[in-house]
């Protein structure tokens, strides 16, 4: 049976790495996962991301994070989920822990961070949260 939400999955596997001290995580590929990363690395939330074969399949390989042992990234949140779907205008987009998270949008122009939809000023599906 298939996974139905591949999204919190990855951000499950994250989010337990990171819990567990490991230095990289493997997620199985996806265009929308390798975007959501390539916006954690831009913001500085993880390391580096790489794409690998193994076996056929594609996977996503994130390197984590650390300063002085203690990880960036603090928490990460799925905010729209298959069975609730949740849509935001450019003007009702969430403010993640008072200015010093993301929101990660998608939109019609891409996946985008709430400060990058604010400014193309277009709304759309809130992926997940990271602070």
């Amino acid at each position: 049976m298939g996974m139905t939400d591949p999204i919190a999955d990855m951000l499950t596997r994250i989010r337990n790495a990171i819990s567990a001290r490991h230095e990289r995580v493997d997620i199985p590929f996806s265009k929308l996962k390798v975007n959501i990363a390539k916006l954690m690395k831009d913001e500085g939330y993880i390391a580096n991301y790489r794409l690998i074969k193994d076996k056929g399949h594609e996977i996503l390989r994130v390197s984590l994070k650390y300063v002085d042992k203690n990880p960036i990234l603090l928490g990460i949140k799925r905010l729209s989920t298959p069975g609730r779907r949740n849509y935001c205008s450019h003007n009702e987009l969430p403010i993640i822990r008072g200015g010093l998270g993301i929101a990660i949008i998608s939109t019609s122009k891409g996946i985008l961070t709430s400060t990058q939809a604010k400014k193309e000023k277009v709304g759309g599906e809130l992926v997940c949260a990271i602070w």
